[in-house]
């Protein structure tokens, strides 16, 4: 590694673009390295930030441009034939090609996080003839992303980079995979369609027929399902990781880097999200939400039970939670696992925007609400590791386990809905 921080301190820039374009073509090049050290000369003023992002996602495009264009150019018989010589025989080459082509150029800005998928991606983009506008599209966009995450917590970690490095590593490629994982869910649900929807009619019994007459609702029920399954896994594994004591080198990393990038200046700010995570602003809320309840006119009584329900349980799943893992936080308090400020308020905020927003039409006004209620968790979570609160582990569970929460709330209410609407259209057809 000391030879790539010398190489980089004689040559700069040049080194960056030409060592990220090669490795995009396979050969043994420490790209991440390349890119992180060059962060470490950003951080010491030998080197511009923007002008070795550009550089670096240049390099890299130039790369998988160059691959993308061999592997067109030769096509699956020279693999077929040669491939061995570069661990690339008969048979990896038919499943990975299999695989490339039915899961799409998407992957394409996920995989640059995943080594040896990266080195691979433009030769299968060529060998299976992605058109090329499509493919430079996602391809030059994973580019500037990678490159740039990398050489920027270079430049935030400066000499602390060797330390961190392998962890960082870790975690962006656990990232890298779980994006993919979600897309590849995506995918299976958009293709397999039919198959989801009659599995889950057959799961809903009695209910399969109404279940099948409301379009777009099934749908999202289906969706929200996914989620709840893919958030209680992430559970199962912060457990897993919480027993075997798995999150120091997390809780290390994460904190240097939120106090290096949120400097004491954040103070004011930082104090006002905390704020968010109060009684008074739960309770505000909760009136609104319940007076918008009241106006709509539909299923009042339904949906202000599980509003009541959701607030109350959240207060007792977190304090169960917390009393049961009886970990101490940076200050010595007790029961910080997970965070109570994350979890209440994803679930306060969560829920209430989605019962205001239920019976809404405009599309804009539900994204605007999940960014809402996606940035006030993460900032009121953020807070507490800025003011040395709670580890970010204890934050990244809160959110987790607040997301389970109002996701199985979410799908229990609308389950509920449809039941009762069977009920009544029952009774109709009687009378």
């Amino acid at each position: 590694m000391h030879i790539v921080a010398d190489y980089i301190n004689r040559y700069g820039y040049f080194v960056l673009f030409l060592g990220l374009m090669l490795e995009m073509l396979a050969p043994p090049l420490p790209g991440e390295a390349i890119m992180s050290y060059a962060g470490l000369f950003v951080f010491q003023g030998k080197m511009n930030w923007l002008l070795s992002i550009v550089l670096a996602a240049a390099g890299s495009s130039l790369g998988v441009t160059l691959s993308y264009g061999i592997g067109y150019r030769l096509g699956m018989p020279f693999f077929e034939k040669y491939g061995r010589r570069v661990h690339l025989g008969p048979e990896r080459l038919r499943k990975t090609s299999e695989w490339f082509a039915r899961y799409g150029n998407k992957l394409l800005i996920f995989a640059y996080f995943i080594p040896g998928i990266r080195h691979m991606t433009g030769y299968f983009s060529g060998v299976t003839r992605i058109p090329f506008r499509t493919y430079m599209l996602y391809a030059y966009s994973g580019a500037l992303i990678w490159t740039g995450i990398f050489i920027t917590l270079g430049k935030i970690l400066g000499p602390k980079w060797e330390v961190f490095h392998r962890v960082i590593g870790k975690y962006l490629l656990i990232a890298g995979i779980l994006a993919a994982l979600v897309f590849l869910a995506m995918y299976t649900y958009k293709t397999k369609k039919t198959q989801i929807f009659s599995f889950a009619e057959r799961a809903l019994g009695r209910g399969a027929a109404l279940f099948h007459s409301f379009g777009r609702m099934r749908l999202f029920i289906v969706f929200m399902f996914a989620v709840f399954i893919a958030l209680s896994a992430l559970t199962i594994g912060l457990i897993q990781d919480f027993i075997a004591s798995e999150f120091a080198e997390f809780d290390e990393v994460a904190a240097f880097i939120v106090h290096v990038v949120f400097a004491p200046g954040w103070d004011a700010a930082l104090n006002f999200f905390a704020r968010l995570a109060s009684v008074q602003v739960y309770t505000a809320l909760a009136v609104l939400t319940a007076a918008r309840i009241l106006a709509a006119g539909k299923d009042r009584r339904l949906e202000a039970g599980f509003l009541a329900f959701v607030l109350l349980g959240a207060e007792l799943w977190e304090e169960g939670l917390r009393r049961f893992f009886h970990r101490f936080g940076p200050l010595d308090t007790p029961d910080t696992f997970p965070s109570e400020p994350a979890l209440v308020t994803l679930a306060v905020f969560g829920f209430c925007a989605y019962l205001s927003l239920r019976h809404r039409t405009a599309v804009w006004l539900r994204y605007a609400a999940r960014a809402v209620t996606v940035a006030a968790a993460l900032l009121t979570g953020l807070s507490r590791i800025y003011f040395d609160a709670e580890y970010p582990s204890d934050v990244a569970a809160g959110l987790v386990f607040g997301g389970v929460w109002v996701s199985l709330n979410v799908i229990l209410l609308e389950l509920f809905r449809i039941l009762r609407t069977g009920k009544v259209e029952a009774r109709c057809k009687r009378e």
